[in-house]
């Protein structure tokens, strides 16, 4: 009867220790921020979230994000190395097409180990308060000096701001 009483105690033991660390791991990292980043100059729309570290992160660490795509299809996928000495990370997507206004795009992270393994999941919802119709299709300048692109601002004077993307409804 002893044995099993020390057997029971070391199995409850052994629960509230991994309970204690899942409840650690979650913790890591939370959104701090989120949002469309709209460059109406270079004619580009991105995800942009931010994570504040609230624990420390492993060397070797890197956030695996998968943002929902607008236009259809595979989710945006990316990989940013994380340095332990972050106290923010900054997961940014390559440029998007046809988001739209009021409609909610979620995005799912997960912190990964060195080997592979996952540390901490994550899920948000993006919404954006206008719809990316209202970028131009191209660049209104180009080059260092931010000089006006000629496919845009024509010689005559007229200036095409025309986006044409060919969004599903």
């Amino acid at each position: 009867m002893k044995a099993k009483a020390k057997t029971i105690a070391a199995l409850i033991a052994g629960m509230a220790l991994l309970a204690a660390c899942t409840r650690e791991m979650e913790k890591m990292v939370e959104v701090s921020g989120h949002i469309f980043v709209f460059n109406y100059r270079v004619a580009s729309a991105t995800y942009l979230v931010t994570l504040r570290k609230t624990s420390p992160i492993p060397e070797g660490a890197v956030a695996v994000a998968e943002f929902e795509n607008p236009a259809g299809g595979d989710p945006i996928v990316i990989r940013e190395k994380i340095f332990p000495a972050w106290d923010k990370i900054t997961l940014q997507s390559p440029n998007i097409h046809c988001v739209r206004k009021d409609r909610p795009y979620s995005v799912q992270i997960r912190l990964v180990d060195a080997g592979g393994q996952t540390l901490q999941e994550l899920k948000t919802q993006l919404v954006s308060d206008v719809d990316q119709s209202i970028l131009p299709s191209k660049p209104l300048v180009v080059g260092p000096l931010y000089t006006q692109n000629p496919d845009v601002f024509k010689p005559d004077g007229t200036a095409d701001f025309s986006n044409t993307d060919k969004c599903p409804a």
